[in-house]
C-alpha cells in the first residue's frame, strides 16, 4: 500500500467499499439481534458504533467491527437467565477488561487459541443458529436451548397445513424464497454483479412479496427514531458489577469477543498486501466499543470476517470505508426507519439460517487433519458438541483443555529460542526449543519481523517439536510469504513442517 496514491483515489476506492458494507451489515446487524433475543434496533447501534468509533481507532485498518453471529448465543443467554437489564452493564465491564489487556500488549496471546477450537466453536455456534432460527422461519420464537431447538423441528415441519395459508405457511414461504435468492445468487452471479450481496436481494425479495401480496405475517419492529432504542445504564449498574455471575459472564464475553476478532483480523491480513494489524491498538478499540455499546444498551461487538471480506473485495484502502458504512447505517436509521418495518423477520431469520450453515464449515476441520492428523480433528468435534449440548463457554474451555495434550510430552522444555541473523542481500531466523501454542505469540513476532525484501531462511534444525497451533501458523505465514513473490527455506524441515513446506 504506497502512500504515494493520490489521495482522490483512496477516498474514491473507500467511499464505493463503504457502500458494499454497509448493505452486507444492514440485514446482519438486525438478524443478529434478533437472534440474540433483543430488537432489531439493538443491532443497528452495535453496527453505527463499530462502524464511526472502532473503525477509526482500529488497529486492523480494513477490518469492519459490528454485532457477530459468534456472540449471538452467549448473549442470547444471558438475557434468558439475568435479564435485559444485565446486559449494559456486562458490556460495560467486558469493555473495560479489553481496554486493560489492549494496555498491557495481551493481544498477541489470543492468536495462541488452537485453530481447532476456534473452528470448533464457530460450527457450534452455527449450528446454534440453525437449529434457533429454523423457528423463525415458521413466524415463532426460537427455544431456550439448543437441544430444545432440535427437539422441536420435526414438530415444526409436522404442523404445516398446505390447504390452509395462515402466518406460519406464509412466513414459510418467504424465508424458502429469501434462502433460494441468497444460494442462486450466489452460485449464478455474473462478474460484474460480484460485490452485490445475496443477503440484500434476499431480504429485498421477501420485503417486496410479503408487501405487494399483502401477506399478514409478523415483521421488524423498529422505533421511529434511533435515539429511543439508547437505553442508558442507571444506578444499578454497581450493584450488578458485584454480582458473581455478572463478572463471569463479561470475563466470557471479554474472551470470546476478543479472540473472535483477532482472530478475524488476522485472517484479514492475509486478504491484502497492506498494513499489518496492530493487535493491542485493535484490542483498545475493540475495548473502547463495547464500552459505548453497554452504556448505550446495544448488542456487544467483534470484529467481523464476513464483513471485512466484503470491504477488502470491493477495494477499501483505509479505515475510513468502515467509518463511512457506520455513518450510512446512522442515515438509513435516522431517515427511513418506515422501510426497515415492512422486513418480515422470517426474512431476517432465513439470513441467519444461510450465515450459521456457513460457520459450519467442514472444509476447516478436514484440512486440520490431513496437515496434523487426528488430535485436531478430535478438539474440533468435541469443542462443536459440547457448544451445542452445554454452552459456548464451557465447549471453549473444553477445547482448551484437550489442546494440552499436545503439550504434555514437552512440559519440561517449552522453551523457545529465536535468533535473528540479516546481512546486505540475506536473513535468517534460527529456531530451537519446543514451539507450542504457549510460545506462539513470540513465533508469530519474529515470523513477523522477518524482511519481505530479502531471500530468507528458517533454520529448524534444532526445533524438537511442533505443535498444530504452531504449525498452523507456520503454514499460514509460509502460503502469504511465498504468494507475496518472496523467497524462503527451511532447513532441516521434517514431519509436519517439511509437509506444511512442500
Amino acid at each position: 500500500m504506497s502512500m504515494a496514491k493520490p489521495a482522490g483515489g483512496f477516498l474514491a476506492r473507500d467511499f464505493t467499499a463503504s457502500i458494499v458494507v454497509f448493505l452486507v451489515a444492514m440485514p446482519l446487524c438486525m438478524g443478529i439481534a434478533i437472534a440474540s433475543g433483543v430488537p432489531p434496533e439493538k443491532g443497528l447501534i452495535t453496527g453505527i458504533i463499530g462502524g464511526i468509533v472502532v473503525g477509526a481507532l482500529a488497529g486492523s485498518p480494513l477490518q469492519v467491527s459490528g454485532p457477530a453471529a459468534g456472540l449471538a448465543v452467549i448473549v442470547f443467554e444471558l438475557i434468558r437467565d439475568q435479564g435485559l437489564s444485565a446486559l449494559g452493564p456486562i458490556l460495560i465491564l467486558a469493555g473495560l477488561i479489553q481496554v486493560v489487556a489492549g494496555i498491557f500488549k495481551l493481544g498477541g496471546w489470543f492468536r495462541a487459541i488452537s485453530p481447532a477450537v476456534v473452528h470448533g466453536m464457530l460450527a457450534g455456534i452455527g449450528v446454534l443458529i440453525v437449529v434457533g432460527q429454523f423457528h423463525v422461519l415458521f413466524d415463532a420464537k426460537p427455544m431456550s436451548s439448543g437441544l430444545d431447538n432440535l427437539a422441536a423441528m420435526p414438530g415444526r415441519l409436522l404442523g404445516l397445513d398446505p390447504s390452509n395459508a395462515t402466518a406460519t405457511e406464509l412466513a414459510l414461504v418467504i424465508a424458502l424464497l429469501t434462502i433460494g435468492v441468497m444460494i442462486a445468487w450466489e452460485k449464478f452471479r455474473p462478474a460484474a454483479l460480484r460485490l452485490v450481496p445475496g443477503a440484500l436481494l434476499g431480504v429485498v425479495a421477501g420485503t417486496l412479496v410479503a408487501f405487494l401480496f399483502g401477506l399478514d405475517v409478523t415483521r421488524v419492529n423498529v422505533p421511529e427514531s434511533i435515539a429511543a432504542a439508547v437505553a442508558l445504564p442507571d444506578a444499578s449498574i454497581f450493584a450488578k458489577w458485584l454480582d458473581p455471575s455478572v463478572l463471569v459472564a463479561a470475563l466470557a464475553i471479554a474472551f470470546i469477543a476478543s479472540a473472535e476478532t483477532l482472530l478475524s483480523a488476522a485472517a484479514v491480513d492475509k486478504m491484502h498486501d497492506g498494513v499489518r494489524t496492530d493487535y493491542n491498538k485493535e484490542l483498545r478499540a475493540q475495548g473502547i466499543g463495547n464500552l459505548l455499546c453497554g452504556a448505550a444498551g446495544a448488542l456487544p461487538m467483534t470484529g467481523v470476517i464476513v464483513r471485512s471480506s466484503a470491504n477488502v473485495q470491493a477495494g477499501a484502502v483505509t479505515r475510513l470505508s468502515a467509518i463511512l458504512h457506520g455513518v450510512w447505517i446512522l442515515g438509513f436509521v435516522a431517515l427511513l426507519p418506515w422501510l426497515l418495518r415492512e422486513i418480515p423477520m422470517a426474512t431476517l431469520g432465513a439470513v441467519l439460517v444461510v450465515t450459521g450453515w456457513k460457520l459450519v464449515n467442514v472444509t476447516h476441520v478436514r484440512e486440520l487433519f490431513r496437515h496434523h492428523g487426528i488430535l485436531p480433528a478430535v478438539i474440533w468435534a468435541a469443542t462443536l458438541v459440547i457448544v451445542v449440548a452445554e454452552d459456548l463457554l464451557t465447549g471453549v474451555l473444553v477445547g482448551i483443555g484437550l489442546s494440552l495434550i499436545e503439550v504434555i510430552p514437552h512440559v519440561k522444555r517449552l522453551k523457545l529460542g529465536v535468533d535473528h541473523h540479516e546481512a546486505d542481500e540475506h536473513a535468517a531466523i534460527s529456531l530451537s526449543g519446543t514451539a507450542t501454542f504457549v510460545q506462539l505469540p513470540r513465533l508469530s513476532d519474529a515470523l513477523d519481523k522477518a524482511p519481505a525484501d530479502k531471500p530468507l531462511t528458517i533454520d529448524v534444525r534444532n526445533l524438537a517439536a511442533v505443535d498444530h497451533s504452531c504449525a498452523e501458523l507456520f503454514r499460514e505465514w509460509l502460503a502469504r510469504r511465498r504468494a507475496s513473490g518472496a523467497s524462503v527455506t527451511l532447513l532441516g524441515a521434517d514431519g509436519r513442517l517439511a509437509r506444511l513446506a512442500a
